[in-house]
C-alpha cells in the first residue's frame, strides 16, 4: 500500500494535462483546495504566509516551486526569480533561508551552467546571510546532486546544506560522507517512486532506516534538521536527544506548510526549533501530488474540500 500509494500519485504528478488544468483552476480562489498545501503563486502570497509562521514562533524556509526544466532560457529564468526572491526577503524582514532544485536550474541540460546558477543564487544569498538548502530529487539524481554540492562546498560556499532521504538504501553512506565534511542536512523519508533494487519499499524499512540516519546525524552531524510528520518518528527522536543529552538548540524538526500544523504548534510550544517549508509559485502541481502520495490523510482532506467546493 506504502509504496503503490506513491506510485499512482508520483505518476500523476507527471502528467502534462492535469498540470495544465491545476494551474488553470487549483488556486483559483482563497478557499482553493491546493491552498492548504501552497503558500500561493506569488512571492507576496509566500511573505504573508511566512509572516503568519513567524508570529506563531515558527522558523522557515521559502521554496519557489519548479523542476525539470527543459531550456536554459527556463534555468535562466527560474535563476533571476531565486536572486529576486532574496531581494523581497531581505527587504520584508523575515528569516533568510531558502530552499531549491537542481534541475530547476538546469542540471538536467548541463551541469556546469546549473553550477553557474547556483552560484548565482549563492552569491548575493552570502553577502546577506542566507542559509540555502539544495533539495533531493528522485534517485537518478542522487550522485549529481552531492557532486555539485560538494562543488560548491570545496569553493568555500558553506552556507549551504542538502536534503537527504531515507528511503533510499545508500544514504547511510551519503549521512556519514556529509556528517565528515560537516555540512548540514535535512532527513526526509523521501516522497518519489524508486525501484527496489535501490530504495525500501515497506513503511516500516523505511522508518527503521529513518530512525538510524537520525541518530547518526544527532551523534556526529551539524544542526541536523529532522524532517517528518510521522508522529513516531517525532517521538523517536526526542527520545534519542533526550538519551544523548542534546539540548533542543542542536538540532531542529521540519515540516511541510500546511501539514499536521497540530504537530508543528506543540513542538513549538514544547521548546523545539520548528521550522516550516514554505512552498509557491505557478508550478505547485507535482510538488502537490507528491505530497498527497507521501501521506493517505492528505487525500481525505483534499477530497472533503473538493465535495464541499460550491
Amino acid at each position: 500500500m506504502y509504496a503503490g500509494a506513491k506510485a499512482i500519485f508520483y505518476a500523476l504528478s507527471r502528467s502534462a494535462f492535469l498540470k495544465r488544468q491545476a494551474s488553470r483552476y487549483g488556486m483559483a480562489h482563497e478557499q482553493s483546495f491546493a491552498r492548504r498545501f501552497i503558500a500561493g503563486e506569488t512571492v507576496e502570497e509566500a511573505i504573508a504566509a511566512a509572516r503568519a509562521l513567524q508570529a506563531r514562533g515558527m522558523l522557515l524556509t521559502l521554496d519557489y516551486l519548479g523542476e525539470s526544466v527543459r531550456t536554459m532560457d527556463e534555468a535562466t529564468a527560474a535563476t533571476r526569480e531565486y536572486v529576486r526572491l532574496i531581494d523581497v526577503i531581505v527587504a520584508s524582514g523575515i528569516e533568510r533561508n531558502i530552499s531549491l532544485k537542481l534541475t530547476q536550474l538546469g542540471v538536467d541540460i548541463d551541469r556546469a551552467t546549473c553550477v553557474d546558477n547556483l552560484r548565482r543564487i549563492l552569491e548575493p544569498g552570502q553577502r546577506h546571510g542566507f542559509f540555502v538548502r539544495i533539495d533531493m530529487e528522485n534517485s537518478p539524481y542522487t550522485d549529481l546532486t552531492l557532486d555539485v554540492f560538494e562543488t560548491l562546498w570545496q569553493q568555500q560556499y558553506r552556507s549551504i546544506g542538502l536534503a537527504l532521504q531515507a528511503a533510499l538504501r545508500r544514504t547511510e553512506q551519503d549521512v556519514r560522507r556529509l556528517n565528515e565534511l560537516g555540512a548540514r542536512v535535512r532527513l526526509v523519508k523521501g516522497a518519489y517512486k524508486e525501484p527496489p533494487s535501490v530504495a525500501w519499499q515497506q513503511k516500516s524499512d523505511v522508518d527503521a532506516a529513518f530512525i538510524r540516519l537520525m541518530r547518526l546525524l544527532l551523534d556526529g552531524g551539524v544542526y541536523p534538521a529532522i524532517g517528518t510528520h510521522d508522529e513516531a518518528m517525532l517521538a523517536a527522536t526526542r527520545e534519542y536527544a533526550a538519551e544523548r543529552g542534546l539540548s533542543s538548540d542542536r538540532f531542529e524538526f521540519q515540516m511541510l506548510y500546511g501539514i499536521r500544523r497540530d504537530l508543528q504548534t506543540a513542538l513549538v510550544a514544547q521548546g523545539y526549533r520548528m521550522r516550516v517549508y514554505v512552498p509557491f509559485g505557478r508550478q505547485w502541481f507535482p510538488y502537490f501530488m507528491r505530497r498527497l502520495g507521501e501521506r493517505p490523510a492528505n487525500v481525505g482532506f483534499v477530497l472533503r474540500a473538493l465535495l464541499n467546493e460550491r
